[in-house]
């Protein structure tokens, strides 16, 4: 990465802190520049102190609001809301759906143009990476703020080639006492990602797994899903074969992070599905990155592969990235009656097959 992408993803990672602790920064795009305070992490004070009284919605938000039909929301994106966020308390009545039972009748709202669409896209990508709801007051440039990026900052912060193999060292796990963990880093972020890689490396093409960090699943034995079980399947998995690599990528939730994914589980039981619950809290259906996958697989020194997966996108996404996948191996597990309607969902709305 060069000097100047290695600032700007400096200035995101500025930012995005900033965002969680309340504070308000500007971003700025080709087509304008917007001030920002995040609707979940503001304060009262901070909110007089911004001045801003509209908000800034995830195009999927507004869906749910039936916005949509208002020109200035009918493209999708972003969508801006006049006079919505006079208050921390009524902003969060729009912003959250947990709430949507206790405030039934919002509105009517008036979108308008959001000033400045690149930065918009931006401030939605950096709520998720803070673990936020995609929801912001806004503001006309004006004044002073905590932290300062561009939409293409975000992009250098969110760009694979900054992973890097930070450590490595062996480790004697249930399903193999010969695996070896490495852990890949990046400068400005605090997550780390790892591969374990079990049995001894040869010509042939590894089994792989991409499994994405699930804490109540994988740590908590969350019943809801299937993550703990498949985790724990496909490293002996990996052990019966010749050799195999276990992604663990820290994109908790569908890359949402932990709280959000929490909320979901709470729309969940509300009756939506984990596509609509993800969909009602603003956030896309499939947020994760997997083009972090293809880097650690290219520092591995690895380009043909037996992918484990019952998701033909994860095929699809990492032969985009260069990597071939030779064969596509199902995990089948059995259900319980806690996650039969997740499994259900997942076959049926996001296309999971065995």
């Amino acid at each position: 990465m060069s000097d100047a992408a290695a600032a700007g993803a400096r200035r995101a990672a500025r930012a995005i802190d900033a965002l969680r602790r309340g504070w308000p920064l500007r971003v700025g795009g080709a087509d304008g520049t917007l001030d920002l305070l995040a609707v979940e992490s503001a304060s009262d004070a901070a909110l007089a102190e911004f001045g801003g009284a509209d908000m800034l919605l995830s195009g999927e938000r507004a869906v749910t609001l039936k916005l949509t039909n208002q020109r200035a929301a009918a493209t999708p994106g972003p969508v801006r809301l006049s006079g919505a966020g006079g208050s921390v308390v009524a902003a969060l009545a729009v912003a959250d759906p947990a709430l949507d039972l206790a405030h039934p009748l919002k509105g009517p709202f008036r979108t308008v143009a959001t000033g400045g669409e690149a930065a918009a896209a931006a401030a939605m990508t950096m709520a998720r990476h803070a673990g936020l709801l995609p929801a912001f007051f806004v503001r006309p440039a004006a004044g002073d703020v905590e932290a300062e990026c561009t939409d293409g900052d975000v992009a250098a912060l969110l760009d694979p080639a900054r992973l890097a193999i930070a450590a490595r060292a062996r480790l004697p796990v249930a399903a193999s006492e010969t695996a070896e963990i490495v852990a890949f880093r990046s400068p400005e972020e605090a997550s780390d990602h790892v591969a374990l890689v079990i049995g001894r490396r040869d010509a042939n093409p590894p089994v792989v797994r991409l499994h994405s960090e699930c804490l109540t699943g994988d740590v908590l034995g969350s019943l809801k899903c299937d993550c703990g079980p498949q985790l724990h399947a496909a490293l002996h998995a990996m052990a019966d074969a010749p050799w195999g690599v276990l992604l663990y990528l820290r994109q908790e939730g569908r890359g949402i992070g932990l709280v959000n994914k929490l909320r979901a589980y709470a729309l969940q039981d509300q009756g939506y599905d984990t596509v609509d619950a993800n969909l009602r809290l603003g956030f896309p259906v499939e947020a994760r990155d997997f083009a972090i996958a293809g880097r650690m697989l290219d520092l591995l020194g690895i380009a043909r592969i037996r992918l484990m997966t019952n998701n033909p996108e994860k095929v699809a996404r990492l032969e985009k990235e260069g990597v071939e996948v030779v064969e596509r191996i199902p995990l089948a597990l059995p259900t319980n009656p806690h996650n039969e309607h997740y499994l259900a969902t997942k076959r049926d709305r996001t296309g999971h097959q065995l």
